[in-house]
């Protein structure tokens, strides 16, 4: 039987960021990755708040990588789009509004059922496209 179990990381290691576990190892790195078009961007660094990208705003979450999650999340998702952001979010201030969620491949991935305040953005970076067409990643926190 397969059932996703609610835990919160302060049950394991006196964290407060809440997730949710589907029987996997492993404790969640504070660490979260959003993609963003540069431009869209530039509105969250006027008002302080990201509110999310469109898809974002259509599934009612805004949607993060983990580290390991997110080289494929852009060759999957933005192939080819130049003008792109990188932005390395501090999850464990993001509190219970962040959940981890069974999504593709039925990996956990970070969703943000809140605005993304830019108080929790630890940089954000460039990522631009190299030679061969694929997005050219900045060293990731782990």
């Amino acid at each position: 039987m397969n059932r996703l179990l609610q835990w919160t990381i302060a049950d394991i290691c006196g964290k407060a960021t809440t997730g949710y576990h589907d029987g996997q190892a492993g404790i969640m790195s504070s660490i979260i990755y959003k993609i963003v078009p540069a431009a869209l961007w530039q509105e969250a660094r006027r008002t302080g708040r990201f509110d999310g990208a469109p898809i974002d705003l259509t599934d009612g979450y805004i949607h993060f990588s983990t580290g390991e999650q997110v080289v494929t999340t852009a060759a999957l998702y933005f192939e080819g789009q130049e003008g792109l952001l990188l932005v390395a979010v501090d999850g464990d201030a993001l509190g219970e509004e962040l959940v981890y969620e069974t999504s593709r491949g039925g990996a956990l991935f970070p969703h943000l059922y809140a605005p993304l305040f830019l108080s929790a953005v630890l940089w954000e970076k460039p990522l631009p496209l190299g030679a061969d067409g694929r997005h050219v990643f900045p060293e990731l926190d782990a």
